[in-house]
């Protein structure tokens, strides 16, 4: 049974912290461990104690395999209800953390329609035929007590990238591959991929992002970020029985602390 984090439980709903390279939902193209599968192992049948058969096992949003972070799951149906009318009238509070290429400034908000890529289909693109989609952000600034600034580039750039020539290296600066902003991003709706596509739309794709980085970027920067650089750290919300407003945190994986170590600071 696959080990995933139970950040808070009651009886009516759960926060769990998804580990990355799990799959959220059963697939007939996925044959591995997903958080549904997990779900029913932990409650021996389809059913909760309530008696009502959940949909997706009462998961209430999504997450990318690749992305980490905060899940809420409902237990009982009237907690489906209550945590999915929060989402459709924009109560819940997310927030996640993004390495990003290119310096990002100031905060910004995307506002871009976002639909699948009619060509490839496991892709979504903005586009003035999709589903509504806002996604504010802005520089992480201080985070955590061992960084100062939100503006980075590669610490040992020569030792990483050792097997280029000098018109290969010359070739990355000029363009400006050596640097990246890690951002704060709090999604208004909730779309497929939404963050990712947004981030590649406004020019500063996520770092290790296999489906919007581009290949030949993504093959660099998975020398030292193993996966995309994406963690939903933060969520909070109205609990759907009470109506108190609870919030939860999720520190930032060891992977992605570890690629965070490899770069340093640049001063603004």
């Amino acid at each position: 049974m696959v080990k995933i984090p139970v950040i808070f439980e009651d009886e009516y709903l759960m926060v769990v912290d998804k580990p990355p390279g799990l799959v959220v939902d059963e697939s007939s193209t996925n044959k591995g461990p997903t958080l549904v599968s997990w779900l029913k192992e932990r409650y021996d049948t389809l059913e909760y104690h309530s008696g009502i058969k959940l949909e997706r096992m009462g998961i209430v949003h999504r997450l990318d395999k690749d992305t980490s972070g905060l899940l809420l799951v409902a237990k009982t149906q009237t907690a489906l209800e209550g945590l999915q009318s929060q989402f459709k009238e924009r109560i819940v509070r997310k927030e996640y953390l993004a390495l990003v290429h290119g310096f990002v400034e100031k905060n910004g908000v995307i506002v871009g329609a976002i639909e699948r890529n009619p060509a490839r289909r496991e892709k979504f693109e903005v586009s003035t035929d999709g589903k509504e989609a806002e996604t504010e952000y802005e520089p992480a600034g201080n985070f955590q007590s061992c960084l100062s600034a939100d503006r980075f580039s590669i610490l040992n750039f020569q030792s990483i990238f050792n097997d280029l020539n000098k018109i290969q290296t010359r070739k990355l600066e000029r363009m400006h591959y050596n640097e990246f902003s890690l951002l704060k991003c709090h999604p208004k709706t909730g779309r497929t991929h939404q963050i990712r596509v947004h981030l590649k739309y406004i020019g500063h794709p996520v770092v290790s992002d296999e489906k919007y980085g581009g290949r030949k970027i993504v093959r660099l920067d998975k020398r030292w970020c193993p996966r995309q650089f994406l963690h939903a750290g933060e969520i909070g919300f109205k609990h759907p029985v009470n109506g108190i407003w609870i919030e939860f945190k999720s520190d930032l994986p060891h992977d992605l602390q570890e690629a965070l170590g490899k770069l340093h600071i640049i001063n603004s």
